[in-house]
């Protein structure tokens, strides 16, 4: 296992602050829309198709994107724990490389590519979240907490989305909520594990973990030596108190305690 310094978790957890940069974008590419634009009504891809004056800005967002969180996922890695730890990793991974096709392929270029990309983010981004959210419940609870239920709106809003039941935010409205909880995820969890990077001392190689066991095994035995000699000494004691209790000259006289 890869041990976890204090500045791989830094730039680790700086990448994934840094997917923030999604919402400043998405908000300038929206201004210079030239028509019309209702983030309920409208999908985000729509402001990078060929009629968005800002489709460039939209698309490179894409992109760099799916950089910030596939690089996070990479370097924050050994900081993640058990099964979950291992999981999240790969559906990030999955949920980035849609973003990048997303971006690669706009929405009105090769529409097929596009849906495949727009999939992938949804669906790797909001179960990433929920094996996220177990493998960071470990070091904060509470982030652990506010995760999951991130990644659980991501997964509703994405099954609504793509069943087509938009009917009550709209279809822009509902892929936002399914799309948006990965980024806020992630700030998030950059921010806690940047915040603790420089307090984490602990052991996570396996050389550590067998040092420590050792350790712990050497405790529990000097533990017992010293329960067993205490056991001994007071039943050398009591045995002691019994023969001082006998007569010599009499020994079927009573006890002199009697």
């Amino acid at each position: 296992m890869t041990p976890v310094t204090s500045a791989r978790l830094r730039w680790g957890a700086l990448l994934w602050l840094l997917t923030l940069q999604f919402f400043v974008l998405e908000a300038l590419a929206q201004v210079r829309y030239d028509a019309p634009y209702s983030r309920v009504d409208d999908v985000i891809s729509a402001l990078g198709a060929a009629d968005s004056a800002g489709r460039q800005l939209m698309n490179a967002s894409f992109v760099v994107q799916a950089a910030l969180i596939l690089g996070g996922a990479l370097l924050l890695r050994p900081a993640l724990r058990g099964a979950a730890g291992r999981v999240a990793p790969m559906l990030l991974g999955a949920a980035a490389l849609g973003t990048l096709l997303v971006g690669v392929f706009p929405l009105d270029g090769n529409g097929t590519m596009h849906a495949i990309g727009a999939v992938a983010y949804f669906v790797g981004g909001g179960v990433g979240l929920i094996a996220l959210a177990y493998a960071v419940r470990p070091r904060s609870e509470l982030l652990g907490t506010v995760v999951v239920l991130l990644g659980i709106v991501a997964t509703a809003a994405t099954i609504f989305f793509l069943t087509g039941v938009v009917g009550y935010l709209g279809e822009g409205g509902t892929e936002r909520v399914a799309a948006y909880p990965l980024p806020i995820a992630l700030a998030l969890t950059g921010a806690v594990l940047g915040w603790t990077s420089g307090r984490t001392d602990e052991p996570t190689s396996s050389a550590s973990l067998q040092a420590e066991r050792a350790e712990q095994e050497l405790r529990r035995a000097e533990q017992a030596r010293v329960r067993d000699a205490a056991l001994e000494a007071a039943a050398r004691r009591s045995q002691d108190d019994d023969r001082a209790d006998i007569d010599p000259d009499d020994p079927w006289a009573p006890s002199r305690r009697d």
